[in-house]
């Protein structure tokens, strides 16, 4: 049967049908599979690209002035990479004076070194950050010089949405819990690092949704507002509950663009502070007694009054900086105890976020710093989309779950859990 569509073209088949499905149950089986495929797609292209330019002439077209010489289908090769063996197709040709040898594959050479291309295979298409960042990961794979034209291509179209991702409208997506965090990374060649502001959060239905990746070189009050104006100009509702660290600046915004969103502290960050305040000996006792109280506490008051007697016992115990760091903002530490009993532990830190945060970091270190912003937030973005947007594993509510998020939303506020709530 004749191929009517190059071998590249039915790769990004493949990494569609595997975007679609998104990561499932098994993230790091499908981001592999996704860096085995996206290695294909690089070497094919680049291959493809090399048979174009030795011809004279891209796919169907027609140049009387070229050297003769038609296309011939394909033969197999198989590629010793740090993914593993990949299958690529070299060009075969036909009534030309000689044979068409890749110059990408010397003679003796099975292994490409192709580590570096994981830190740009993410995110659909696996399009690359930059021309620039392309063509340099490419000569470091053993894939030889790369063309502009390609390079451009490869980029264009991860950049092309990320960019529908930052204006699509969010009038849609009502939330139950939004999420907010941020990482430090290099993103200039010159210069410390900043911080990547990251949204993303449950929506009442269950769903994961990533919904803002953006720049705030000191994650201040500033920064975080602009992320905020941001959600609610492209037409984000105010969320039931925001989940945060402490930040002073973070609150503060929060306060200022969702003040009638309940706001939860985020309960891991507050015992890393709290723990840091104690001596070693006496760290793993209080830590499980902060997990204990949280965990056995049966409402937002229950909750409260169980932590206040662990106030007293570090004060007691001459802990005093350990004492008050755990009574600073106590209230809002307990404030996931207001909602269903099945995702508390869920919706009282930003854990979730801050283990999709820690694969940015992973992937981001092949690259060292990038040329610029935009090349980071594409990268950032690219990553996150496929851990919280592709996720399968969202919330499952049931029917009297959401009628108790209705009455937090529209009716009670005051906020004390229905007993049947505490058995669901």
């Amino acid at each position: 049967m004749r191929r009517t569509v190059p071998p590249s073209a039915e790769i990004e088949e493949q990494i569609d049908r595997l975007l679609a499905v998104g990561v499932g149950e098994n993230p790091r089986e499908s981001l592999s599979e996704l860096a085995r495929l996206g290695a294909r797609l690089i070497i094919q292209r680049a291959v493809e690209d090399e048979f174009d330019a030795w011809l004279g002439r891209a796919r169907y077209e027609r140049r009387p002035e070229v050297p003769p010489g038609l296309r011939n289908g394909f033969r197999p090769r198989r590629v010793q990479t740090a993914e593993g063996q990949l299958a690529v197709e070299i060009p075969q040709v036909r009534e030309a004076a000689e044979p068409f040898v890749s110059k990408l594959f010397p003679r003796g050479t099975k292994l490409l070194r192709t580590e570096p291309l994981k830190a740009m295979v993410i995110g659909a298409f696996v399009r690359g950050l930059s021309m620039r960042d392309v063509e340099s990961l490419c000569e470091q794979a053993g894939l030889g010089k790369l063309s502009k034209s390609t390079a451009s291509r490869i980029c264009q179209q991860l950049r092309e949405r990320f960019d529908a991702f930052q204006r699509r409208d969010l009038y849609d997506i009502k939330l139950a819990a939004l999420f907010l965090d941020a990482v430090f990374l290099s993103v200039r060649r010159d210069g410390p690092k900043e911080g990547v502001l990251v949204a993303w959060g449950f929506t009442e239905a269950g769903d994961r949704v990533l919904l803002a990746v953006m720049l705030g070189m000191r994650e201040s009050h500033e920064d975080w507002l602009a992320l905020g104006r941001d959600l609610i100009g492209r037409g984000l509702g105010a969320p039931m509950l925001i989940v945060a660290d402490g930040a002073p600046g973070l609150i503060k915004a929060i306060e200022h663009c969702w003040p009638a969103s309940d706001r939860q502290h985020c309960a891991v960050h507050r015992v890393r502070n709290l723990l840091a305040k104690l001596p070693e000996r006496e760290r793993e006792r209080i830590r499980r007694a902060y997990w204990q109280a949280l965990d056995e506490a049966t409402n937002e008051r229950d909750g409260k009054q169980r932590l206040l007697a662990l106030v007293g016992e570090l004060d007691r115990a001459g802990y005093t900086a350990a004492a008050r760091c755990l009574g600073d903002d106590l209230d809002a530490l307990a404030v996931h105890l207001r909602y269903p009993t099945r995702h508390r532990r869920r919706w009282r830190s930003t854990n979730l976020l801050e283990r999709s945060l820690g694969e940015v970091k992973r992937r981001t270190k092949v690259i060292g710093r990038f040329p610029g912003e935009t090349s980071c937030l594409t990268l950032v973005w690219a990553v996150l989309d496929l851990y919280v947007s592709h996720a399968t594993n969202g919330i499952k509510f049931t029917q009297l779950e959401r009628q108790h998020l209705k009455r937090i939303r529209y009716e009670d506020h005051d906020h004390t859990t229905p007993e049947e709530m505490t058995a669901a």
